[in-house]
């Protein structure tokens, strides 16, 4: 198999119950959240806990390249306001340490919000700026930059905004992005009638070099909508001619392709199609 398919599964327990919960829907990479996802403030990492979930990676054979954890939905590293940027800023740092804890490489995010404050621009670069002081402090973590569906002040929704940040990241080797297919569409890239001149445009804007995960959703919203409402298999405007292409292009392979599928009890089964598609 040359792609890792999961889900953003439960951690409800302890991190160390998110390996379990991905065994049991039959993936090979997952997504969680380290903290609660909407505190600004959780109590750190276990060491048992710790512990524990890099045993059960190793025991249902997940490898820490194919894990893609997310940040909390409440930092926004482009924030116009200082205190605002600089709690998101303490935030982030602290996701980033706590994915060094579970020896884990990347840590995706949504790149922020101008808030109609601040230029797009100015926002951008604070994004950059954010990252650049994390990966100061840390070692071993990608940032991994979410395009977005452009929804409200949302930046990061169109391919060379992506490439902006990253241009003013001071160690290309710990930057790249994740590619949200529901996000993509929504934000008026027509990956369905237009499939190859997309990802050729986000090749020679962004680059396939810089991709370091996928976020395989359906979408309830039409092109260019710049709406985010997620769908399942089969049941968007995507299609399933549309994942069957994904699943057999291989400059997918070898990533973590994460389902935010809105019906969990059909994940085991939307991996099990998924799989199907690529003979």
């Amino acid at each position: 198999m040359s792609k890792f398919i999961g889900a953003h599964v439960s951690a409800a327990g302890g991190v160390e119950m998110a390996p379990l919960h991905a065994h049991e829907i039959g993936a090979n990479a997952f997504a969680l959240f380290t903290k609660n996802q909407r505190q600004w403030v959780s109590k750190p990492l276990a060491p048992e806990g710790i512990a524990a979930f890099k045993a059960n990676c190793a025991q249902y054979g997940l490898d820490a390249r194919y894990i893609l954890p997310h940040d909390s939905y409440l930092i926004n590293l482009g924030h116009p306001e200082e205190e605002g940027l600089a709690k998101s800023r303490v935030a982030f740092l602290d996701e980033m340490r706590r994915c060094e804890q579970l020896g884990l490489q990347l840590l995706n995010f949504h790149p922020g919000s101008h808030l109609n404050k601040i230029s797009l621009e100015a926002c951008l670069e604070r994004v950059a700026e954010s990252i650049n002081e994390a990966l100061a402090q840390t070692s071993g973590v990608t940032a991994v930059i979410e395009n977005t569906a452009g929804q409200g002040s949302n930046v990061g929704n169109e391919f060379w905004q992506l490439r902006y940040i990253i241009d003013r990241v001071h160690d290309a080797s710990r930057v790249g992005v994740c590619l949200d297919t529901c996000h993509t569409y929504s934000a008026g890239y027509d990956i369905v009638g237009a499939y190859d001149r997309v990802f050729d445009e986000f090749d020679s804007v962004v680059g396939f070099g810089y991709l370091r995960g996928v976020h395989l959703n359906e979408t309830k919203k039409v092109l260019g909508s710049r709406v985010d409402r997620h769908d399942s298999l089969g049941q968007g405007l995507l299609g399933l001619d549309f994942f069957r292409r994904f699943m057999r292009d291989k400059r997918f392979d070898n990533l973590p392709i994460i389902l935010e599928t809105p019906d969990e009890t059909r994940w085991a089964e939307e991996i099990r199609l998924l799989r199907s598609f690529e003979a």
